[in-house]
């Protein structure tokens, strides 16, 4: 067993069925790069590291949430924190309940946390469902038109000890629900933690969610989050992605269409500073007809960052009408960072409208001598020129003061790698 899977192991605390997960787990081994999901992304050196359990809730400065407006729920080093947390204004017909709760009730998050991970690459989705004990579980109720957004933040804080925790989501809006989510990911001092996340989203007919995520946690941290999504027919989910901090984070968006007129827009930006490892991997599954999707991400490298993209688009047999568009765009400001980029598209239905592509390159020269013509220095030009860039997809959230809030998120850890 590795350092890594040991330290983990020793935090469980379940049911023979969980011990059984866990088990696999730890049968199975961390994924090499030898799996082609992991091909370009090495955990040697996360494997012989050791993590704690967090044994106690830590404290955290209100002002560090005090700009996140209610309703929110707020944890920190996975832990709730009641004192910071406020829901408040959560419209009617939209409920929320803490994983911990759900177990201690004894309702179906048992069932919830029983789905099986077989492949050999996700044992960190097997950890996530032997060891999860708390999380959100958010319901919409059927034809909720929700108009607050909900607010979920996440903490990391200072410790003399490197932590570990799991967390496990659900998103559930059945038929004609609409709703809000932002999601904040912050650091409250400089730590070396571990987080591992799993988040299902089940939309029924036509649901409609719209789902922001920006990460911007500690340079020394490790962010590690699967999100798993089922669309009924006419559901449509909005995401936005902003991978802006840690030394290594991955995402995994697996998003099914199972139902007819289904559309998904999942645009992101993946800053990859300093020695910053970033990656993330999207496997989009057009199932049922006349389904679609629209994907812009964009990706920058400064300093000896490295970011890692696959764009993986299915359309399968009987997926007549199918419209389906990525748009992977790379920036590279420093001869020391790496972009990897792979989009891929597999045809199996006919009649569908599909098209992919990727680039990697430097700030456009004549952009750059446009704006030099102008009078500006280099420096600033650069810095417009870039925020225009991972701008961009922010825009995919229709929402003008949310795209305002994150894009100054964005403009300012763009300043803090030196991109801006």
């Amino acid at each position: 067993m590795s350092t890594l899977l040991d330290s983990l192991a020793a935090a469980f605390d379940g049911d023979s069925a969980r011990r059984s997960v866990l088990d696999d787990a730890i049968a199975a081994g961390l994924p090499s790069q030898r799996d082609e999901a992991w091909k370009y992304t090495s955990l040697r050196a996360l494997e012989r590291r050791s993590f704690a359990a967090v044994d106690a809730t830590p404290e955290l400065d209100a002002a560090l949430v005090a700009h996140i407006p209610a309703p929110r729920l707020v944890f920190a080093n996975g832990r709730h924190l009641e004192t910071l947390s406020d829901l408040s204004g959560l419209d009617d017909g939209v409920s929320v309940q803490r994983l911990s709760q759900a177990l201690a009730d004894g309702g179906d998050a048992a069932r919830f946390l029983a789905r099986r991970f077989e492949r050999g690459d996700e044992v960190f989705a097997r950890l996530n469902a032997a060891l999860a004990s708390e999380g959100v579980l958010l319901r919409v109720e059927a034809d909720v038109q929700s108009t607050t957004p909900l607010h979920l933040v996440f903490v990391g804080t200072a410790d003399t000890t490197d932590r570990a925790w799991h967390l496990r989501n659900l998103i559930e809006l059945r038929a004609g629900a609409k709703l809000r989510v932002v999601e904040h990911h912050l650091a409250a001092g400089e730590h070396a933690h571990l987080s591992n996340a799993l988040t299902h989203v089940h939309l029924s007919q036509g649901a409609q969610l719209v789902h922001a995520r920006a990460q911007h946690e500690s340079d020394k941290a490790t962010s590690l989050l699967r999100t798993d999504a089922v669309l009924a027919r006419d559901a449509v989910y909005t995401r936005l992605d902003l991978e802006l901090g840690a030394a290594l984070s991955r995402h995994e968006l697996n998003v099914r269409l199972e139902g007819e007129n289904a559309r998904l827009d999942a645009n992101g930006v993946l800053l990859a500073g300093g020695r910053r490892h970033v990656d993330t991997r999207l496997g989009i599954d057009h199932i049922a007809r006349d389904t679609s999707c629209g994907l812009t991400w964009r990706g920058l490298g400064t300093g000896r960052g490295r970011a890692v993209f696959h764009g993986g688009i299915l359309i399968r047999e009987g997926a007549d009408g199918t419209d389906a568009r990525l748009s992977n765009k790379n920036l590279l400001l420093s001869d020391n960072a790496e972009i990897d980029t792979q989009p891929v598209l597999e045809i199996h239905a006919d009649e569908v409208q599909a098209a992919h592509g990727a680039t990697v390159g430097r700030l456009d020269a004549n952009a750059l001598f446009y704006l030099r013509s102008r009078g500006l220095p280099q420096e600033q030009a650069t810095r417009l020129l870039t925020a225009a860039f991972c701008r961009e997809p922010l825009s995919v959230l229709g929402d003008d003061a949310l795209v305002a809030q994150l894009a100054d998120a964005v403009d300012a850890a763009l300043r803090q790698a030196g991109a801006a």
